[in-house]
């Protein structure tokens, strides 16, 4: 394996090249993801903040897919949230409808000040299941 063996989605959008950054790093079988946002493929924000959280989790799928994962891969999530007061029960409830069945994934928000243009951002590690292929 490479110093770095990074991992793109087939569709990548924008901001990848933009702010030089990968998707996603492989290392051995565990996946760390970049964080993902509710970018369309040009890098700009989904302007409707449930699409733009609905966006996100498409962007992570797509990610953890390359790598031949799903969301029943994820181990540790971490979210971001502009808003979290006013935002948390639309975000809980796409989520509900994207992590699947227990046992979860164990899960941190964070409230921040910041997300580029975004108001909401996840980032997760999975493990790669045996047999998941390289992109």
């Amino acid at each position: 394996m490479s110093k770095r063996d990074a991992i793109f989605p087939a569709d990548r959008h924008a901001l990848y090249d933009l702010h030089r950054y990968s998707a996603a790093i492989r290392s051995g079988d565990l996946l760390f993801v970049s964080g993902q946002v509710g970018s369309r493929e040009d890098g700009t924000p989904e302007p409707v903040f449930e699409d733009q959280v609905r966006r996100a989790f498409a962007n992570l799928r797509a990610v953890l897919a390359a790598a031949g994962c799903s969301f029943d891969d994820v181990i540790d999530v971490t979210s971001f949230h502009t808003d979290p007061q006013a935002q948390f029960d639309t975000v809980l409830a796409v989520r509900e409808q994207e992590i699947g069945e227990p046992p979860y994934p164990a899960w941190t928000a964070i409230g921040v000040t910041w997300l580029a243009g975004f108001d909401f951002e996840l980032k997760v590690i999975a493990r790669i299941p045996a047999g998941g292929e390289r992109a």
